[in-house]
């Protein structure tokens, strides 16, 4: 198990590497590295993690895309994601198909007949518990053995563990897939939304959300955006999103805010590393008056990104 503290011989668990979308090597820095943390790999990684960024953000200064380098090693980033527990994630999983139902309402505008679904990154299952009951025939891979054994428990849908690399798909395959909250954490983004590309049909829909960078809540929020996280890899804007989807072969058809609802008391918590004293405060008062798991709507710059694979 590796430790993120500045020993002797974790500088060999770090990379550098090129601009995932245009090949540029020309960088600037956004934000300057902070002291290395000290966190177990499965604490920084799980899926419900707030730990702060602490590697240096750059910028291609060729094509505009955000990104962290030097950063860890893709082995042992997916070693930490797959190890540990993540209990606050799943405490979430009814908001959460809240916020999964809205968004199964506008991909079926798009693609009225409900046929094969994939979801990557699944976390805990609870987009594809929705997608059954409306009548999709769903998959879904996820990394976290712990978060997949706890969606087939809770659930019943058979989880694959791994990336989507690790499934060997056929061509063609699904109708639609839909990556939430995964495409910033590759380590590759572009390889992966050529594999989405490849498995889905002709005409078949692509649903992605990040956070997007260049949003006005980021904007606003400098450097105490919450989304600016150690699990994070790639910082995307609109159109550094809608540049690589096209270069891998899709055709944006819509990008609007993604708005998730998340219990009130846990968007609380999630403030605390800006708001402090203030957040701990509203968190007991909503505790004490029985308003912690009330649902509520939350968006602090995340973008939805619908495409069509063309061809």
């Amino acid at each position: 198990m590796h430790s993120e503290s500045s020993t002797e011989g974790t500088t060999e668990l770090y990379e550098s590497v090129p601009c995932n979308l245009c090949g540029g090597t020309d960088l600037a820095t956004v934000r300057p590295a902070l002291a290395r943390s000290e966190a177990e790999l499965e604490v920084r990684f799980k899926s419900s993690s707030d730990e702060q960024l602490r590697d240096p953000l750059m910028e291609c200064r060729s094509c505009g895309l955000q990104f962290v380098n030097p950063r860890l090693r893709a082995d042992v980033i997916l070693e930490g994601y797959r190890d540990g527990t993540d209990e606050t994630f799943v405490s979430q999983a009814p908001a959460r198909e809240r916020t999964f139902a809205r968004a199964l309402n506008m991909i079926e505008r798009l693609a009225p007949q409900r046929g094969h679904l994939l979801d990557v990154g699944t976390a805990a299952g609870s987009f594809l518990h929705v997608a059954t009951q409306r009548g999709w025939t769903v998959f879904g891979c996820e990394p976290n053995t712990w978060l997949g054994a706890w969606g087939k428990r809770t659930y019943g849908i058979d989880i694959q563990p791994g990336t989507l690399f690790d499934q060997h798909y056929a061509d063609g395959a699904f109708d639609v897939v839909t990556v939430w909250d995964v495409l910033e954490h590759t380590h590759d983004p572009q390889g992966f939304l050529r594999e989405c590309q490849r498995v889905l049909k002709p005409g078949g829909l692509l649903i992605v959300n990040c956070p997007d960078i260049g949003s006005w809540a980021a904007k606003l929020m400098g450097r105490h955006w919450l989304m600016l996280l150690s699990t994070h890899l790639y910082y995307f804007t609109r159109q550094t999103l809608g540049q690589m989807l096209q270069k891998v072969g899709f055709q944006v058809v819509r990008m609007k805010p993604h708005i998730q609802w998340l219990e009130l008391g846990y968007v609380i918590k999630r403030g605390e590393p800006v708001a402090g004293p203030l957040a701990r405060l509203a968190g007991k008062m909503v505790t004490g008056v029985g308003a912690g798991s009330l649902h509520v709507p939350y968006w602090i710059g995340q973008t939805l990104v619908i495409a069509r694979k063309l061809g």
